[in-house]
């Protein structure tokens, strides 16, 4: 969220919307939480903040989600600007149709602790893209699923709607 925040305040983004994967290509042959759950879980995280907003787009595609898919449903002269971890963003080029999501969306870069941001730049030169001004923190999604996994607190780390979700319908319990 505080990503979403950082965008949000000093690109003068109009409004930040969240879009939960549906079934990602990245995670073929792994593991995820159920898609419903995610989306739930997206609706309670941007719950009474005005400048955020969920989408079930993604969720609610049939096959493997890709963001040229969702970048696509905008107008060509929308200004786009996708928020992405470092370590997202590192891998960018291998995306399907990474040229024409270079060519859709501005992309805004979470530092990432690991990963150096010289290492980006030189995989995404030629990108349109700005890395966010955001405490150096290492805060994944990868780290919380892995932390509810393990059966640890996921309290303070996401909003208090969201750690009762995942302690009532036990959203990591199962190994996703």
């Amino acid at each position: 969220m505080f990503a979403g925040e950082a965008a949000y305040r000093d690109l003068g983004l109009d409004i930040v919307t969240y879009v939960p994967n549906g079934h990602p290509w990245q995670k073929a042959g792994r593991q995820v939480s159920p898609a419903h759950h995610r989306w739930e879980m997206t609706k309670l995280a941007v719950q009474d903040i005005p400048y955020f907003e969920a989408s079930d787009v993604e969720v609610n595609r049939p096959g493997w989600t890709y963001t040229i898919d969702t970048l696509e449903m905008f107008p060509v002269d929308d200004e786009i600007t996708l928020i992405l971890g470092a370590d997202a963003a590192r891998g960018l080029p291998t995306w399907q149709r990474a040229e024409d999501v270079r060519d859709r969306a501005r992309i805004a870069i979470v530092p990432r602790p690991g990963d150096e941001r010289r290492d980006v730049d030189a995989v995404i030169a030629g990108w349109n893209y700005v890395w966010l001004d955001t405490p150096d923190v290492y805060l994944s999604g990868t780290m919380l699923r892995k932390r509810g996994r393990d059966g640890r607190s996921l309290r303070f780390l996401v909003r208090e709607k969201v750690w009762a979700y995942i302690r009532e319908h036990e959203v990591y319990r199962d190994g996703s």
